[in-house]
C-alpha cells in the first residue's frame, strides 16, 4: 500500500548528500597503478603498437600519489561540488544542487571507502577477479515540486545493498609496443573492467525502511590514466540497469487513489528500467587538492514502463563538478 504524503525534513536530504558526495568522490579520484616490479604474464594485444600494461590490476588511488607509491591506509580532507540530475529515471523534472563535505579513504583488507568504489565490503580479492558487497544511494524528491508527480507521495532516499562481481578484463600500456619497447608517445595506461552488480533497494525516511525490490546492473567500465600527463584520469563507463517490479512499481506505479484526468492509474511492471553513458576527467590543481567534472546520459527509451504517465523523458542527462582537498594522510601503509 502507498504512504500517504507526508512533509519532509533536511535530515533525509542531508544524510543523502554525504553519501551520495562520496560516492562521487571516490569515482573521481578513482586512478590506476603502474608497478614496475610486475610480470608481464598474459600479455594482450589491443593491436599492433599497443601492449599490456604492467599495473596491478586490483589496485586504485585516490589520485594524490606518484605512480609508484605505497598506498595510505587513510585519508582526510574536504571536498565540494555542485550537481546537476534528473529527480528520478525518466523523471522531466531536475534537480540542481552543492554542497561541501568530509571526505575519508580507509583502505583495510575487507573493509573500504572511499578508494574507487564508494563503501565496499572485499570478500574475495585475486588478479582477474573480484567480488565485495557494495553500497549505492539516490536522492529524495518532493512531489510538490514535481509535476508528474503533483499530489502523490514524495520519493523517499533509496540505499542499495548487494554483490558486486568484478572481472579484470585487462590492463593496458599505450605507451609500449607488443614487444614491451617504448614508443615515446606519452598516452598512457588503460584498465578494462566488467562488473556485475547485484543489489537489494531500499527507501526510508528515517522514520521506517521498505523493501522496494532488487536491480541488477552489468557494466563495462575503462580508466585511462597519463593521457599527456601522468596526473591526469579519465573513466568512461556503460551499464544497463533491470529491476523488479517492486522497483518499478515505486517510480511508475499509479494507484486508482492518485489517479487524475491527466495522470490515468497504471500498473508497473518488472523489466528494463534503463541504461547510463558516464564520462568523468580528473586532473591534479596541486599537491593535496584535485578536481573532477563528470557528464552522463540516461536512456530510457526502450523501458518496461514507458508507457507509464510517470515516465516522461526517453533521455535524460547528469553534469557534476567537483574537488577534493586532502588535509592528512597516514604513515601506516595499506596491506594490498
Amino acid at each position: 500500500m502507498t504512504k500517504p504524503n507526508k512533509k519532509r525534513t533536511h535530515k533525509p536530504l542531508f544524510i543523502a548528500c554525504v553519501l551520495l558526495f562520496s560516492s562521487l568522490c571516490a569515482h573521481a579520484a578513482n586512478e590506476i597503478e603502474s608497478n614496475a616490479e610486475n610480470d608481464k604474464k598474459n600479455r594482450v594485444s589491443l593491436g599492433d603498437d599497443v601492449a599490456k600494461a604492467d599495473l596491478p590490476m586490483e589496485r586504485s588511488l585516490t589520485g594524490f600519489e606518484n605512480l609508484n607509491e605505497e598506498l595510505s591506509l587513510w585519508e582526510f580532507g574536504a571536498g565540494g561540488g555542485a550537481f546537476y540530475s534528473p529527480k528520478y529515471p525518466a523523471s522531466g523534472d531536475s534537480r540542481s544542487f552543492g554542497l561541501v563535505l568530509p571526505f575519508v579513504v580507509y583502505r583495510g583488507e575487507t573493509f573500504r571507502i572511499g578508494d574507487g568504489g564508494g563503501a565496499r565490503a572485499v570478500v574475495v580479492e585475486n588478479e582477474n577477479f573480484e567480488i565485495d558487497f557494495s553500497f549505492g544511494a539516490a536522492l529524495p524528491a518532493d512531489s510538490e515540486d514535481n509535476s508528474a508527480r503533483e499530489g502523490m507521495p514524495e520519493l523517499d532516499f533509496l540505499a542499495e545493498i548487494g554483490p558486486q562481481m568484478i572481472f579484470k578484463l585487462g590492463d593496458y600500456d599505450f605507451d609500449k609496443n607488443t614487444q614491451g619497447k617504448s614508443t615515446g608517445t606519452n598516452l598512457g595506461k588503460g584498465r578494462l573492467d566488467l562488473r556485475l552488480q547485484a543489489r537489494a533497494v531500499f527507501s526510508t525516511d528515517f522514520g521506517s525502511i521498505d523493501d522496494r525490490g532488487f536491480i541488477f546492473e552489468p557494466q563495462l567500465s575503462y580508466q585511462h590514466r597519463g593521457f599527456k600527463h601522468e596526473d591526469t584520469a579519465i573513466t568512461v563507463s556503460f551499464g544497463a540497469i533491470f529491476a523488479t517490479e517492486r522497483t518499478h512499481d515505486y517510480f511508475y506505479e499509479v494507484s486508482p487513489e492518485f489517479a487524475t484526468p491527466e495522470r490515468p492509474a497504471f500498473n508497473a511492471k518488472s523489466g528494463y528500467l534503463g541504461s547510463e553513458l558516464s564520462l568523468g576527467v580528473s586532473f591534479r590543481v596541486s599537491e593535496d587538492i584535485r578536481a573532477f567534472i563528470g557528464s552522463s546520459v540516461q536512456l530510457h527509451s526502450q523501458a518496461a514502463n514507458k508507457d507509464s504517465p510517470l515516465f516522461e523523458k526517453e533521455v535524460t542527462y547528469s553534469i557534476a563538478a567537483a574537488f577534493v582537498w586532502r588535509f592528512y594522510k597516514s604513515e601506516e601503509k595499506a596491506k594490498w
